[in-house]
């Protein structure tokens, strides 16, 4: 969770010092696709500090629903919200808008035990009707040394 609140934090300075700086080095940005209804639905958000993390679960951080909900009192998102998706265990929801990315709802997510890489849905269900996006679970990385693969020395015969 910290490392995700610092991303988060870099990305928002980032964002504002571009803002500041005006068009000429601005940061590209990602058109969005609402529901025509103004329900978007999502796992995960690009920051300026990291690219290409919306839809994909990232092994070894945190990980965050997002979507825009109308309908909730001012610009949070109703209370009546929730996330639901065959792979993924939700909670800690919080229901109100966010800074710098386009959504009023958002809750925690870890990948349930034993998923395999793949596509799967993320659904939000806003005012009483469910909307669906797709996201990927990368195979994980092997983080141990192969058994028999080449170790470096111990430092004993360096000059």
């Amino acid at each position: 969770m910290v490392r995700r609140v610092r991303r988060s934090v870099v990305g928002v300075v980032t964002i504002g010092a571009a803002l500041l700086a005006g068009p000429a080095t601005g940061l590209a940005q990602q058109p969005q696709q609402p529901d025509p209804g103004g329900v978007t639905v999502q796992l995960n958000d690009d920051t300026a500090y990291d690219l290409g993390l919306v839809n994909k679960y990232v092994h070894g951080d945190s990980n965050v629903a997002l979507a825009q909900c109308p309908g909730g009192e001012g610009l949070k998102a109703p209370m009546s919200t929730t996330f639901s998706s065959p792979v993924l265990s939700i909670g800690k929801y919080d229901y109100g808008p966010l800074i710098g990315v386009p959504a009023n709802v958002s809750a925690e997510v870890e990948l349930k035990k034993d998923t395999a890489p793949g596509n799967y849905p993320l659904t939000v269900n806003c005012n009483g009707k469910p909307y669906t996006a797709t996201f990927t679970v990368p195979a994980r990385q092997v983080s141990a040394v192969p058994s028999g693969s080449a170790h470096a020395g111990d430092g004993s015969m360096a000059s």
